[in-house]
């Protein structure tokens, strides 16, 4: 193979790519080629090289670096699997996910704290809503769950007032950028290629007439990239996020469901006040609306994220308030299901928009849970971009979906196209199902 030399390039990539592109008039032939280099598409690659050692893989990414989007701008919570339907897909894999992402951790020496989670009802009318919670929580396996009353929440979180909680002592937190970097260097050591700054832009099916015929019957299937550079490959697996619809639709795959990016601003403690926080501190959510909503997130760092809100991004990866894609936005406000999603939750839409642009507000959601913590408290922080996936009946897609697609093309392609949170935390668990589903289809 022509990229034989290269399979063993330090995480990144960078030297492997370009020692690849000044090679790149040879064919650069892979057994399958997994699109995306954030934690999903990491994980997935890892785990597929381990279990076929003898194939060839590549990891395409249109970054410069790894894991630089939703992976590394996420809360870097480790769920415990409260939230989700029983039966589901996150459930079970959320479940499984923690787990193996502890013991991972615990192998590798990447740094991690167990502090634990309290969802705090503040009013009355929460108190129903949280013992449902504990209840599916129970039904999810969830570990250590217990109901504690408002001086148990005092003794674990001194400064929080609420009249009932639901204590998950093995919710945690970590870096997970930190995380996939170590799912990179475990595929490259395994024999993995990583090629960034290569954004994939067309798939297709190469012409039996070619030159290179007997190539181009093991390894039909040509990736270019905005350069209009090329890589040959049996198959496909695209983990590839904010784009996984843009993806599938390049692909010949159906475009649904849609994703439309949600940007989510937090506010971060001033360090001086960071020790009236110890744990991840949360609300009860409102079913009737589609996200948490506020709550305190401690960081590997030492610091305390507060949020995030939830308000349209006019731009796929705009990660600031006046980030602007004219293609992007156009996009997300002439699709139907967008619409029916915003009538639907109009109110609540008006209230996130007003909070992002009033500081005091957002204050006041978190004086619910800490009445100590001020204006003067807190500063505005960091921002991510969640990739909700969004159907035409304006339904947020709250599960896993993976498909292919028909013909030639489509029947060599696995698009995850939906991995919502807390995918990070279950990236392991993910990975595991996706190569099993990738062994199923492509039989390899």
């Amino acid at each position: 193979m022509a990229a034989a030399a290269l399979l063993r390039q330090r995480a990144g990539g960078g030297g492997a790519v370009a020692l690849w592109r000044a090679q790149r008039r040879q064919r650069s032939t892979f057994d399958v080629a997994v699109v995306g280099a954030g934690i999903v598409g990491l994980a997935s690659a890892r785990e597929l090289v381990r279990r076929h050692p003898s194939l060839s893989f590549a990891v395409l990414e249109k970054e410069k670096e790894l894991a630089h989007h939703q992976s590394g701008h996420n809360s870097g919570v480790i769920h415990s699997g409260i939230y989700y339907k029983p039966g589901s897909l996150k459930a079970k894999l959320c479940v499984q996910g923690a787990a193996l992402c502890y013991e991972y951790c615990d192998q590798k020496g990447i740094p991690y704290k167990q502090c634990g989670k309290l969802i705090v009802a503040v009013e009355q009318d929460e108190i129903p809503r949280l013992k449902a919670l504990y209840e599916r929580g129970l039904q999810n396996n969830v570990r250590g769950l217990r109901l504690i009353g408002a001086k148990e929440i005092q003794a674990k979180e001194p400064f929080c007032r609420g009249l009932m909680a639901l204590d998950s002592p093995y919710t945690g937190i970590v870096n997970y950028k930190q995380v996939a970097q170590s799912y990179a260097e475990d595929f490259q050591e395994a024999g993995g290629m990583i090629l960034t700054d290569f954004e994939v832009t067309n798939m297709e099916m190469a012409k039996e007439s070619s030159s290179e015929s007997e190539d181009g019957l093991k390894y039909p299937v040509i990736v270019r990239n905005s350069k209009g550079e090329e890589i040959y490959c049996r198959h496909i697996v695209t983990c590839a996020g904010l784009y996984s619809d843009r993806l599938s639709e390049i692909s010949g795959c159906s475009p649904e469901p849609r994703i439309v990016p949600f940007r989510g601003d937090y506010l971060v403690l001033k360090p001086e006040k960071c020790y009236m926080v110890k744990g991840n501190i949360y609300p009860v959510p409102n079913p009737r609306f589609p996200f948490l909503g506020f709550h305190f997130t401690p960081r590997m760092d030492g610091s305390v994220w507060l949020g995030p809100n939830a308000v349209l991004a006019f731009k796929r990866e705009g990660y600031k308030l006046f980030d602007f894609s004219t293609g992007d936005f156009l996009d997300a406000v002439t699709y139907s299901g967008l619409w029916k999603l915003v009538l639907r939750n109009l109110s609540y839409g008006l209230s996130e928009m007003y909070r992002a642009c009033f500081l005091s507000a957002q204050v006041k959601q978190l004086q619910k849970f800490i009445p100590e913590v001020t204006i003067n408290d807190v500063l505005r922080g960091p921002s991510g971009v969640r990739a909700q996936a969004l159907d035409s009946d304006g339904n947020l897609v709250d599960d896993f979906v993976f498909d292919g697609g028909s013909g030639d093309i489509g029947s060599r392609i696995l698009h995850v196209r939906n991995a919502p949170s807390p995918a990070a935390t279950s990236s392991l668990a993910i990975a595991k199902m996706i190569a099993d589903e990738v062994k199923r289809r492509f039989a390899l």
